[in-house]
């Protein structure tokens, strides 16, 4: 038999790549073809699922955790602390109803499955159990693995799972984030037949995994008001906010409003946050109330004040030790401070300008010192290998074979680019 991935090759046309993957799944379905439209959220499961080079035909999971490792892992596990919950809130659904309840971890891995006895035993051939491993890039479209892979909700019908094996179940699960630092830590997941096929199933997984959340906020203290607060942004996406010896990982917009109000100590009314955060301007103000909320629930509610919006401490940023010392002329130490861009992937445009002003102050620091050394630590640098200007300068301290060619490639890079654009613009 054909090989059917054989079409996924990097380069392969993306309209062509779902149509390989349709066909092939539906070879492996009991009848043979899809009598309704393929939901976007399978199509991309699919497709992630055939790059992983996942096969339809396997007949189950690998297991990757047993005996006393399972039992460790487990009891370190930070939802080890909800389980009391999510037994109370779907045992009996899950017995009643002949489900399973299911826990995984962030890496989709089943470290619970409790639930109806003979479910439980038919779940158990294709190793639905606990240690293993049900990650979409090892077992396919699946709740509890599509669900870690997306970072959302995910509900999983029949035959739109990707293994033949598991199409005879219907499954939901949501995931569950810690409540401090909004980091993914696994996944809370209803498996069974066809009484699971209703958005109210669902409806309910998620409503149990935002229980969880919130059980979790009450069992970690919160930051006080006299912790020292240092905050890292520059060179990663997410912050790490520092403070009484604990680090706290925000999430990509926690990260920036934090910086945002760091940065304005006196405080921001909403609307100058809502206009610094988002470069839609029909942008809600309930959207950033509610954001606030899920920061404060972060950080302790001591810590996040309102009208304005702002931190109850002083807290120091690296952004502001950089440009504290630009300020002093001390160019080197500005530089060893310099982990990388603010927060890269932010589009808030207030982020945005600032990342942009700090980056060419410290350029222009750099060249107006002529240091080689210093150059040659930023062009070398992640940030800066397409620093034309930076390059220039190093070529003119130290024209070395290997920056006046690095020189020329970005020369040559720019006059095509104008030539494009001098053509586009006839």
């Amino acid at each position: 038999m054909t090989d059917p991935w054989v079409a996924l090759e990097p380069g392969t046309d993306p309209v062509e790549r779902l149509r390989v993957v349709r066909r092939a799944h539906e070879r492996f379905t009991d009848a043979g073809t899809i009598s309704r439209p393929v939901r976007s959220v399978v199509a991309d499961s699919w497709r992630r699922s055939a790059r992983a080079r996942v096969s339809p035909e396997a007949t189950g999971a690998a297991v990757e955790l047993t005996d006393g490792d399972l039992g460790t892992y487990r009891a370190e596990h930070p939802l080890a602390r909800v389980m009391p919950l999510f037994r109370e809130l779907m045992g009996s659904f899950a017995a009643d109803g002949e489900h399973l309840l299911a826990v995984c971890d962030a890496q989709g891995r089943l470290l619970w499955v409790e639930g109806h006895a003979v479910t439980r035993q038919r779940a158990g051939r294709m190793n639905f159990v606990p240690g293993a491993r049900w990650a979409e890039s090892a077992m396919g479209t699946n709740a509890p693995g599509t669900a870690v892979a997306v970072d959302r909700p995910v509900q999983v019908f029949a035959t739109e799972h990707f293994m033949r094996r598991v199409q005879p179940w219907t499954c939901a699960a949501a995931p569950v984030h810690d409540p401090r630092t909004g980091r993914l830590i696994g996944a809370v997941d209803i498996t069974g037949g066809d009484g699971l096929a209703h958005p109210h199933s669902l409806a309910f997984v998620q409503a149990v995994a935002r229980a969880a959340e919130s059980q979790l906020a009450l069992l970690t203290p919160p930051m006080r008001a006299g912790d020292k607060v240092e905050l890292a942004a520059l060179g990663r996406d997410e912050a790490l906010l520092l403070a009484g010896g604990r680090k706290v990982r925000l999430s990509r917009r926690h990260s920036e409003i934090v910086v945002l109000l760091a940065r304005h100590p006196e405080g921001l009314a909403g609307d100058e946050l809502l206009y610094a955060l988002y470069e839609d301007e029909s942008v809600p103000q309930v959207t950033l109330r509610a954001e606030m909320a899920r920061l404060r629930r972060v950080l302790g509610a001591e810590l996040v004040r309102s009208r304005p919006y702002r931190l109850a401490v002083p807290v120091e940023c690296d952004v502001d030790t950089v440009e504290r010392r630009l300020g002093a002329g001390a160019v080197a130490a500005a530089a060893a401070a310099y982990a990388g861009p603010l927060l890269p992937q932010s589009q808030a445009p207030a982020l945005v300008r600032l990342r942009r002003r700090l980056a060419d102050q410290l350029r222009a620091a750099l060249v107006d010192r002529n240091d080689p050394d210093l150059l040659a630590d930023w062009v070398h640098a992640s940030w800066g290998e397409d620093d034309l200007p930076v390059w220039r300068a190093l070529a003119a301290l130290r024209p070395t074979a290997p920056v006046l060619a690095r020189l020329r490639e970005l020369d040559a890079e720019l006059t095509s680019a104008g030539r494009e654009r001098g053509g586009a613009g006839r």
